[in-house]
């Protein structure tokens, strides 16, 4: 066991909010799909979240190991470290990635075709540091391709509500990973890293921009919901749960400091928000199906 723990840490499964905040849009798009429920469905999803988060943190890895080195929170990492061999990390991405694919070819092919749009995104976004101070918009624009494959895993075409929920995603994501990026702010500075976090700032116009992310992504969440038909009592209560927590996270968002590790917990908190919004669309849709 002592020999695999550093593969579990490369592929990140020691942390698993990152699973879980890929996993929730593909949910949501499954569940916002005009289709009976299907479990089976929601187990894949979680299965191809689970693979996905793997393979992209050691693409991450790969490609940031010097950098990784130089900045405290991400130096013990097992590449940067030279804990683990550059040979078998790329194995090791490769069985992820036929895994991947396996999993793609017994859903739809409009799966697939998405599938296949995102992978060079996903190849792309390490680098987005180096060249851009948004990082985390290109971020949310890749982390959240699983709003449009949830749906399209149902077999539906797509259409505006998944774009809407997609779009969404994409706010919050840049909402939630600028505050996680506050912690990395100093080190980020020293070694070159560009971040939405070093553009904003912190103070009031962090809490702003906070603010800002997140209304728009709960606007476009409701939106989808509407028109989706999927805004029943429980979508409704979920939204007021959610609203409340991104007001939460706005509100403390001001006091983070560059280099603490609070933001590391508003972050995190995420997972939470999420499951909300999964109890909410859930539920509904099991009603739905019994009506």
């Amino acid at each position: 066991m002592q020999r695999v723990r550093p593969y579990l840490r490369l592929m990140r499964m020691d942390k698993p909010i990152g699973i879980w905040l890929l996993f929730f849009p593909a949910a949501w798009g499954m569940l916002l799909a005009p289709a009976p429920l299907r479990w089976d469905l929601l187990a894949l999803l979680l299965l191809g979240a689970t693979i996905t988060r793997a393979a992209g943190c050691i693409i991450n890895d790969l490609t940031d190991r010097k950098l990784d080195a130089q900045v405290e929170r991400t130096r013990t990492r097992p590449l940067a470290s030279g804990e683990i061999p550059v040979r078998d990390a790329w194995v090791l991405l490769f069985v992820l990635a036929f895994n991947a694919l396996l999993l793609a070819l017994v859903l739809p092919v409009q799966v697939v075709w998405l599938a296949l749009c995102v992978v060079p995104m996903i190849a792309a976004y390490p680098w987005m540091k180096r060249l851009t101070f948004w990082p985390q918009a290109f971020l949310g624009l890749t982390f959240n391709f699983g709003a449009l494959i949830g749906w399209a895993a149902t077999g539906q075409p797509l259409a505006m509500a998944p774009v809407l929920l997609y779009a969404g995603c994409f706010f919050w994501t840049l909402g939630y990973d600028t505050l996680y990026a506050v912690q990395d702010m100093p080190d980020d500075a020293s070694v070159g890293i560009k971040s939405t976090a070093r553009r904003v700032g912190t103070g009031a116009r962090l809490q702003w921009f906070t603010f800002a992310s997140y209304l728009a992504a709960l606007l476009l969440w409701l939106a989808a919901c509407i028109i989706a038909e999927r805004y029943a009592l429980p979508v409704q209560l979920a939204l007021i749960a959610v609203a409340v927590h991104m007001g939460w996270q706005a509100t403390h968002a001001k006091a983070l400091v560059p280099g603490s590790a609070r933001g590391g917990q508003l972050f995190r908190s995420n997972q939470w928000l999420g499951l909300c919004m999964f109890a909410g669309l859930l539920f509904t849709a099991a009603f739905s199906n019994l009506s």
